[in-house]
């Protein structure tokens, strides 16, 4: 089981706007003074030159559309409603805003069928909604698949003891922590581990300076260094630009790329750029319409497809 995959499932938006669900305690969000059918024809540009970039080197992009009528503004971001595992599960999971819960469409299931992937089944935690209680995908949870560890910021929407269960499930370790951003000069919680953190096969990109309890800092940092991980340490400041939000993915001849926006290549220093760059490419997109209104970058839009192929 590898840590990466060359195939991903991007939902091309129809009705993108700032998610005023959301934007309670998704600080990356800001509101754009454009009428939304503009903000969406943006958004839609942007995506289609970032599904463009991908497919140009070889990596397999599933575009499946949203549906008009489900009045989901945040459907561009599937990886946190669902994840697709090596030994056909598909994982369903408990959304904090209730308009991100209708994201979850059974077509798109039927969709990877047609594709050739097999789905032997479901983990569905989405129950856990019911009680308030939230776990967002690969945007709460980051696998490293090959050691079998998983990674958790806990936040209103990852919650601490159905992270263990899905650990228990999936049979990983978990690694729980807490990371902070500064908000008018108030640490609150980040809302998503992947904005502050992304796991590569041998390296990581973290924000350790968000992870305030020094003790679990040394514990992440522990962990990382046990698994073979370069760590290359981000600022806040950089987070703030979404550096902390890419995804290492695999094209033709399975050639490494680290997929990133404009916005979080731009933060970097040549320093860190050429730490990354020895783990293969960079691909960097203008996400700034999706970056600005749905407080999401680059890794959130892909989710990333390990199911089986069909023989």
């Amino acid at each position: 089981m590898g840590q990466i995959t060359n195939t991903l499932l991007m939902i091309r938006p129809v009705a993108f706007r700032m998610n005023e669900q959301t934007a309670v305690n998704n600080y990356f969000q800001e509101d754009l003074d454009l009428k939304n059918a503009e903000i969406n024809r943006k958004a839609q540009q942007e995506f289609d030159a970032f599904v463009e970039k991908l497919e140009a080197v070889g990596v397999q992009v599933i575009v499946e559309n949203d549906d008009l009528l489900m009045d989901t503004p945040d459907s561009i971001f599937p990886n946190n409603w669902v994840s697709f595992h090596s030994n056909g599960v598909v994982a369903l999971y408990p959304m904090f805003a209730e308009n991100r819960r209708r994201e979850r469409r059974e077509e798109i299931m039927d969709r990877l069928e047609e594709e050739g992937f097999l789905i032997e089944g479901f983990m569905d935690y989405t129950t856990a909604e019911e009680e308030d209680v939230f776990l967002e995908g690969t945007g709460s949870i980051l696998m490293d698949r090959v050691n079998e560890k998983a990674y958790c910021a806990l936040s209103p929407r990852a919650d601490e003891l159905l992270f263990i269960e899905f650990c228990e499930d999936f049979e990983c370790d978990p690694i729980v922590f807490n990371a902070y951003q500064t908000v008018d000069g108030q640490r609150l919680p980040i809302y998503h581990t992947n904005v502050m953190m992304c796991l590569g096969e041998q390296f990581c990109v973290i924000c350790l300076d968000s992870i305030d309890d020094l003790s679990e800092r040394k514990e992440v940092v522990k962990q990382l260094r046990s698994s073979g991980k370069e760590i290359i340490e981000i600022t806040e400041e950089q987070m703030h630009h979404f550096a902390g939000n890419m995804l290492q993915v695999m094209g033709a001849r399975e050639q490494r790329y680290l997929v990133m926006s404009d916005a979080a290549y731009k933060s970097l220093t040549i320093e860190q750029v050429e730490k990354l760059e020895k783990y293969g490419p960079i691909i960097s997109s203008d996400l700034e319409t999706i970056e600005t209104c749905g407080g999401g970058s680059a890794r959130c839009m892909m989710a990333e497809v390990f199911l089986p192929k069909a023989n």
